[in-house]
């Protein structure tokens, strides 16, 4: 499924660089759907998102330094080319997929 430029309010948070305002709006529980949504080139250092499903979504040479993603689903995510120092990832993604997707831009797939 090709990424998608949603019309979630929350999704136009983060592509106009609203992050503080976007993480005001996730702690009082307004959930936002990033499914197969494109992040290509967004900066989201700061980015606060526990429990977001990101399947499908695309992050290529997106700024994702310091995010934790480690409750996040990221299956089918491709991180192709994103700046992701210092990034926790889910438990489940072996190292060999995180890397196949940064380098190759593979979708990452758990539990092989």
């Amino acid at each position: 499924m090709k990424p998608k430029l949603s019309t979630d309010p929350m999704y136009k948070l983060l592509r106009d660089g609203k992050i503080t305002e976007f993480n005001a709006r996730f702690q009082a529980k307004e959930k936002p759907d990033f499914t197969n949504c494109d992040f290509r080139g967004v900066d989201l250092r700061g980015l606060e998102v526990t429990g977001v499903d990101f399947s499908g979504s695309y992050f290529r040479q997106a700024d994702l330094r310091g995010v934790d993603l480690s409750h996040c689903k990221l299956d089918g995510a491709s991180i192709h080319g994103a700046q992701i120092s210092g990034v926790l990832f889910p438990r489940e993604l072996s190292p060999q997929e995180i890397m196949l997707s940064h380098q190759q831009g593979t979708r990452m797939r758990y539990g092989l």
